[in-house]
């Protein structure tokens, strides 16, 4: 599995510890880990407005196949994710979250708070996250007595937000194009995506803002 990480500007100093522990269990299962936000203060600057345009760029064009991102308070992230076709963001503040996320909701993204409760042991926190949301089979319910109306849940409301918003295309072409242009324009976003695109249609959305 391809997994992409975004920081944004609030919390870029933190990457390097978020992305070490991705990668750790990225390496244990055998997933790709591309380190598409900020990895400093310096970096491109993203905010979580800008998260959630690349991270359904990178999902609807199947450049990856999951995402990790947060904010402070992880909420603005799941917002920002979750108002995308394509995108099933979930958010996480424990493991127990991961877990259940994964076998119930079997979504494609998480939003962590990566300042509201980031203190002694987070990265700990974290690595645990990351297993259990990478771990085994996903979509398995739970309990397991429940899988079926779970996984019929899951799929009904996925087609509730296909059907109440704009065709994926349409709705990026109605954005301001500033935003559009800032968010793309980080160098590793670039080199992820259009190494991994498989959509030549958002590849050609795409490059009309780099």
């Amino acid at each position: 599995m391809k997994i992409a990480l975004m920081n944004e500007f609030s919390q870029a100093g933190k990457n390097p510890v978020i992305l070490q522990e991705l990668q750790a269990v990225g390496a244990e299962q055998n997933h790709q880990i591309f380190n598409v936000g900020m990895d400093g203060d310096n970096d491109h600057r993203l905010t979580y407005i800008h998260l959630g345009i690349i991270a359904s760029l990178l999902l609807n064009a199947r450049a990856v196949d999951f995402v990790v991102s947060g904010c402070g308070t992880g909420q603005g992230a799941l917002m920002s994710l979750n108002a995308y076709l394509g995108v099933c963001c979930g958010y996480c503040i424990d493991p127990a979250d991961a877990y259940l996320f994964a076998q119930i909701n079997n979504g494609n993204a998480l939003a962590l708070p990566f300042a509201k409760g980031f203190g002694w042991g987070a990265e700990l926190n974290i690595r645990y996250i990351f297993e259990k949301a990478f771990t085994g089979v996903t979509g398995q319910g739970y309990p397991p007595e429940r899988r079926e109306s779970q996984v019929a849940n899951a799929g009904i409301l996925n087609s509730v937000k296909a059907a109440t918003g704009k065709p994926y295309l349409e709705g990026m072409e109605a954005l301001d194009p500033e935003l559009v242009k800032q968010a793309v324009g980080g160098e590793r976003f670039q080199q992820c995506f259009f190494e991994h695109c498989q959509d030549k249609d958002i590849e050609a959305f795409v490059r009309r803002f780099v």
